[in-house]
């Protein structure tokens, strides 16, 4: 039996900290660049959580806490910065915050890349 498993996309076969490692790189790149062209498992592990930074961003905390929990999981302090002015254009937006979009099957191993951006 299998217990207590995880609800995640296991991006193949990487252990944890590459996966988390791996989306982190993502979602800073999403921030300071308003979209990122990626496969489409990674696509779908990262989405989540970046609707529940910019709904952190949005949120009640003051502006040092929500800097400090946002921090946590982006690497770059630009990254953190950016999504703190983009939380303000979402402002009245409940939701729906990213677009996936296909693109194209990847040369070699026929992955599908598809572009993820901010809406």
């Amino acid at each position: 039996m299998r217990h207590r498993v995880k609800k995640h996309l296991h991006l193949s076969q990487k252990d944890n900290a590459h996966r988390k490692s791996v989306i982190r790189n993502l979602l800073t790149g999403l921030f300071t660049h308003k979209s990122v062209q990626t496969t489409e498992k990674r696509a779908l592990a990262m989405e989540p959580l970046a609707h529940r930074l910019i709904e952190m961003a949005k949120g009640d905390h003051t502006e040092y806490n929500k800097i400090r929990f946002i921090s946590a999981e982006l690497f770059t302090k630009e990254a953190s910065t950016s999504l703190m002015e983009l939380a303000k254009n979402y402002a009245k937006q409940a939701g729906g915050y990213t677009r996936i979009t296909p693109i194209k099957y990847r040369d070699g191993d026929s992955a599908k890349l598809v572009k993820i951006e901010l809406v």
